[in-house]
């Protein structure tokens, strides 16, 4: 079961010299242009609420302006709301003191940005152990763990180097290397990737998905591009204005768009890239479950087809024709099924994304079989 790590409620943010008087007006419906050219004020929130799991990729996209990288910096409070909650497990962020807030940054959560944020005067090394270093953890350690982290990220023989030295790409990973050095349980990666040549891009989100196997980090991520949303995203949240318009998975959010704006979003989408085999999983024509050639005929004819998915005891064997069980009950009706009758059609992951079977299923003679008991087809 998944288990909240991040809740949002209710939270509200309007930037402007009194916020608290606009908020009436907010909550009588008044849109965001109206309250702008009554008040002044700018309404860059509106009723968000989240719920982010444990060990997930959440999210949250948006075109410029819709309040994406606002809000993230409500979990780390470096923008305090006008109203509403945010809790970390067990910790209501908005209620921190100075100092205690403090703290929650330097242990609880680690920031990744856009531009990358080096220090320009400090190697790559310092760089990644700065955050163990305003942690008071000693010079030896630190500098050992940042070793580790940049091995981690490709980066090992750079410790030395300068940020000024390093391509964009090679900057990115530093960032990131720095982010994940200091073992905070939340990532936040604000348009991380956003600032990169395709290419590199791309393979900056591989390394992400690679190491979020083995971290099981909780990471909210912002962008702007639906197709990197579609690719890193476990859930997505969309925001159009400040508001949250549609969440879910990537492909609830694909299939069953909420509103036109979403639709508009997903429409030039290449849905083979981000839909899983399951999303379009069929039940079997025919199923075979009996063990000899004459109780399968029957199956088979029952179903009204010529060709059947045979399961015993032991799963999924393989297909069979009708055209073999007839010659097979020709000989001996009674005789089992063996190998030498079924075909062995080999199973696909229900979890594999569609493009990469695409070829398979092309070339297959009978539909793939998935997780049985339903087809691809």
């Amino acid at each position: 079961m998944a288990e909240p790590m991040i809740q949002v409620k209710g939270l509200y943010k309007v930037f402007g010299a009194k916020p608290a008087s606009v908020m009436p007006l907010v909550h009588a419906g008044k849109s965001k242009d109206e309250i702008l050219a009554e008040t002044g004020h700018t309404v860059g929130l509106k009723d968000i609420n989240l719920s982010i799991n444990r060990g997930e990729i959440f999210v949250i996209m948006g075109l410029s302006g819709s309040g994406k990288s606002t809000l993230i910096r409500h979990f780390n409070r470096l923008i305090d709301p006008t109203e509403g909650q945010v809790q970390v497990e067990d910790v209501e962020v908005t209620e921190l003191g100075s100092k205690a807030l403090q703290e929650f940054r330097r242990y609880k959560m680690s920031m990744v940005f856009q531009h990358f944020g080096l220090l320009p005067h400090r190697t790559v090394l310092e760089n990644v152990s700065y955050g163990l270093a305003v942690q008071k953890v000693g010079k030896v350690e630190r500098q050992a763990k940042a070793r580790e982290w940049l091995e981690t990220v490709g980066l090992k023989g750079y410790e030395e180097q300068y940020p000024a030295q390093l391509s964009g790409g090679q900057q990115q990973r530093v960032g990131l290397a720095r982010a994940l050095c200091t073992n905070a349980d939340v990532l936040l990666m604000d348009e991380a990737f956003s600032a990169l040549d395709p290419l590199i891009r791309s393979e900056m989100q591989d390394q992400l998905i690679e190491l979020q196997a083995k971290l099981q980090k909780t990471i909210i991520f912002i962008t702007h591009d639906l197709d990197e949303a579609l690719r890193l995203g476990d859930r997505i949240a969309i925001l159009k204005d400040g508001e949250v318009v549609q969440q879910g998975k990537p492909e609830e959010i694909l299939l069953n768009p909420a509103t036109s704006y979403v639709e508009a979003f997903v429409k030039d989408v290449n849905r083979a890239r981000a839909l899983t085999v399951e999303t379009v999983m069929q039940p079997p024509a025919c199923r075979i479950t009996a063990d000899k050639i004459e109780g399968a005929l029957q199956q088979m004819k029952r179903a009204d087809g010529d060709y059947g998915y045979y399961v015993n005891d032991d799963g999924y064997q393989g297909v069979v024709t009708q055209e073999a069980l007839e010659k097979a009950f020709k000989v001996e009706p009674s005789q089992r099924l063996t190998k030498a009758i079924w075909q062995e059609v080999p199973v696909i992951s229900p979890e594999a994304i569609l493009e990469t079977v695409i070829p398979e299923t092309l070339e297959a003679e009978y539909s793939l079989p998935a997780k049985l008991p339903l087809m691809v087809g």
